[in-house]
């Protein structure tokens, strides 16, 4: 079998961490609202439903997310992916709910398509041989 070709190789490790490390620094940040007070985002409509306090919520989301991240970053890249793409789009689909925030909706669909990329990217690399004494580094 062929090589994953080096270049390929570059955006699988760009996407990987910024992937992987992105929702656990926003998962974390569920607990300490350094960077935002993430309850803002909520829409009206996951309050009424939600049986618990906006942050309780939130913080249930940040465990989610810190471990979507791990995942992406374990040898299960290409599930990770997905699980992270997928609760991209669930977050856009409620900020558009939030009757505001569509430019945040519209850079999360961006980034779950980036999620999407990761996990094509990972089902080639998996289907390649790696380098000659080389490892595929946990893919």
């Amino acid at each position: 079998m062929k090589e994953f070709d080096s270049r390929l190789n570059s955006a699988w490790w760009a996407l990987r961490i910024a992937l992987g490390v992105g929702p656990i620094i926003a998962g974390v940040d569920k607990y300490f609202n350094k960077l935002t007070d993430w309850s803002m985002y909520l829409s009206p409509i996951a309050t009424r439903i939600i049986p618990v306090q906006a942050t309780t919520f939130m913080r249930i989301v940040g465990v989610v997310e810190i471990i979507a991240g791990i995942i992406v970053l374990t040898r299960w890249t290409k599930i990770g992916s997905y699980i992270v793409g997928l609760w991209l789009l669930a977050i856009a689909a409620n900020l558009l709910t939030t009757g505001m925030f569509y430019d945040l909706a519209v850079r999360d669909v961006e980034i779950a398509i980036s999620a999407f990329a990761l996990s094509q990217l990972s089902s080639v690399r998996e289907q390649v041989a790696p380098p000659a004494g080389a490892t595929q580094g946990g893919s």
